[in-house]
C-alpha cells in the first residue's frame, strides 16, 4: 500500500512559478514510476509529468514542456514539480500518481495509486 499526498498548491499570476511535492509512505520509493496528472473543472483528468524509476528519465506533456521540470528525491520519498512560466490554462486540480511499471507511460488507468491532489490557480 502505497500513500502520496501533494502539497505547494496556491494562487498565482499568470508568468509566476509554484513548486509542487508529493510525498510518499513506502520503504520502496525508489522503485516507483511516478506522474503527475492534472484535472480542470469539466474535463478528463489529464497526464503532465512522469519520473521513471531508477534512471530518472522523464516524460512531459506537449503542453508543458519547457515549463514544468519533474524531479525526485529517493531519501525524503518526494516528487517535485517546478513549473514556471504559468499560464491560465494550466489552473486544475494537480494529483501525483504512482505505478511499478518497467517504463514510464501517460495513461491514467495504469497508475494505481493516487494523492487527493492539491489546487493550482493561475490567474490573468
Amino acid at each position: 500500500q502505497v500513500q502520496l499526498v501533494e502539497s505547494g498548491g496556491g494562487v498565482v499570476q499568470a508568468g509566476g512559478s509554484l513548486r509542487l511535492s508529493c510525498t510518499a509512505s513506502t520503504r520502496a520509493f525508489s522503485g516507483y514510476n511516478i506522474a503527475w496528472f492534472r484535472q480542470a473543472p469539466g474535463k478528463e483528468r489529464e497526464f503532465v509529468a512522469a519520473i521513471r524509476r531508477t534512471t530518472s528519465t522523464t516524460l512531459y506533456a506537449d503542453s508543458v514542456k519547457g515549463r514544468f521540470t519533474i524531479s525526485r528525491d529517493n531519501a525524503k520519498k518526494t516528487v517535485d514539480l517546478e513549473m514556471t512560466s504559468l499560464k491560465p490554462e494550466d489552473t486544475a486540480v494537480y494529483y501525483c500518481a504512482a505505478d511499478t511499471s518497467i517504463g514510464i507511460v501517460r495513461e491514467r488507468e495504469k497508475y494505481k495509486y493516487w494523492g487527493q491532489g492539491t489546487q493550482v490557480t493561475v490567474s490573468s
